[in-house]
């Protein structure tokens, strides 16, 4: 079995049955993105019950006002994600009915919505072939093949993204599962810290794990040199 379908394989074993995956729609997936960016699953959890509680549909987001959104929002922090979110449910519901986006370019257009959240809503909604490269992703990777890249840089991560893609496009693999699955690894496994190595489904891959350097990987950034200066 090839890597891509020993990881999705795994992923239908042991996915977590998270709402916005038990119900899928445009509206809860971009919300659940939306949430989860700088978030953990857990600390999101109550707060997208109650924002689906008082905003239930798309339309209901668009027609609140911005206090009431942030409201709404208090205590989850980052709330320029707030603001972006209301501010795209204006412009998706602009024409009366909503017309959400479609695929990798229309989704890039919305506000709030970056590389890869861009990729991680038309994979699972569209089916498009985009990877997703987050955190996660470029820490399973960087130990299964050794990469010696700063992935703080876009340039590495759209690099780490071209090379993911045949495993993507390999016949049977359903993008949206292919992307989740990435991202479970990372979150549920493939820690930054004491790996799960025993359980893994990518394990005979993993170069790092077979010379045993998984801690060394994703590499870290040089710390530049404090200034010295004498008064």
């Amino acid at each position: 079995m090839t890597l891509a379908r020993r990881l999705c394989a795994w992923f239908a074993r042991v996915k977590r049955p998270m709402p916005w995956r038990l119900a899928p729609s445009p509206y809860v997936c971009w919300l659940s993105e939306i949430m989860m960016q700088q978030t953990t699953y857990g600390a999101v959890l109550p707060y997208y019950a109650r924002f689906l509680e008082r905003f239930p549909t798309v339309e209901a987001l668009a027609a609140a006002p911005a206090s009431a959104v942030l409201k709404v929002w208090e205590g989850l922090g980052y709330y320029a994600r707030a603001r972006n979110l209301h501010k795209a449910a204006k412009q998706i519901c602009a024409a009366g009915a909503a017309r959400w986006p479609k695929g990798l370019a229309e989704w890039s257009a919305v506000p709030g919505v970056g590389p890869y959240t861009a990729a991680a809503l038309a994979s699972v909604l569209d089916g498009e072939r985009a990877p997703v490269v987050d955190g996660n992703v470029a820490r399973v990777f960087a130990r299964v093949w050794e990469l010696e890249d700063d992935f703080h840089a876009q340039g590495a991560r759209r690099k780490l993204a071209a090379r993911l893609q045949p495993l993507m496009d390999e016949r049977g693999i359903r993008p949206g599962d292919f992307n989740q699955a990435m991202m479970e690894l990372g979150a549920l496994v493939c820690t930054p810290a004491n790996p799960a190595c025993a359980t893994c489904p990518l394990a005979a891959d993993c170069a790092a794990r077979r010379a045993g350097t998984q801690a060394d990987y994703p590499r870290r950034r040089a710390r530049k040199e404090l200034p010295v200066r004498r008064t």
